[in-house]
């Protein structure tokens, strides 16, 4: 799947940040009806085997009926231009539209346009307002954005303890980033008791996952337990 560092950039990447359409909502958006949810299975269906036009009179349809995921999906062929007229303005109003339904990667990449300034002047404490949102429904950038934010002091007061439950949240999820940083969060006790256990065990975590740094911190805890035994 291609990345975009800022998913909003230029009203573009919004588009990127999901290499497909997405056809279930979660979060706080209520689950959808079968119908519903079938209309926009085949409207998925048509989009990836190229009719356009049906996908985007299917989606234009839901979207004004309130569903957030047929509002999000329309923003993306706006912004990939995949309809005869498409509007930036447009894309913008379905995406805040979506996200206020509960829509976490919409309620995501907000955040994230809010922070770098993509949709006008930035503001930090909304954008932590809607990566909140979208960190309580599961997005694991976004809890890693809420630990970061927590962890630094930016957007949101320090706070050694949020910045470490939202940081383990996307831990857990597998996140390399927030491994490593809850790790070194307990080794040094950046805001938390010092819990060398614990730091070891999100080092050997992250070890195990790839991340070129965390064995060598694996050893030296060991041989610091060794030493001190």
């Amino acid at each position: 799947m291609r990345t975009c560092s800022s998913p909003l950039s230029s009203l573009v990447c919004v588009a990127l940040a999901l290499a497909l359409l997405v056809s279930v909502p979660y979060a706080k958006a209520e689950p959808l009806r079968p119908a519903t949810q079938a209309a926009v299975d085949a409207a998925l269906l048509d989009y990836e085997s190229g009719r356009l036009p049906d996908a985007q009179r299917v989606f234009e349809r839901l979207a004004r009926q309130g569903v957030a995921v047929a509002q999000y999906n329309l923003a993306v062929m706006h912004l990939r231009k995949q309809m005869p007229r498409p509007q930036p303005r447009q894309a913008r109003r379905w995406v805040l539209l979506a996200a206020q339904g509960g829509f976490v990667t919409a309620q995501h990449d907000l955040g994230q346009a809010l922070e770098t300034g993509e949709l006008g002047s930035r503001n930090l404490q909304q954008a932590h307002d809607w990566y909140e949102l979208a960190a309580r429904g599961g997005s694991v950038q976004a809890q890693l954005a809420m630990g970061t934010a927590y962890y630094l002091g930016r957007g949101r007061p320090r706070d050694g303890v949020k910045a470490a439950h939202w940081l383990r949240e996307a831990a857990k999820a597998g996140d390399l980033g927030a491994m490593y940083l809850l790790a070194s969060m307990y080794e040094k006790g950046e805001g938390l008791a010092v819990d060398l256990r614990l730091a070891r065990y999100w080092y050997a975590a992250a070890a195990a996952q790839g991340d070129d740094a965390a064995p060598f911190k694996v050893k030296e805890l060991d041989a610091r337990a060794a030493a001190g035994s």
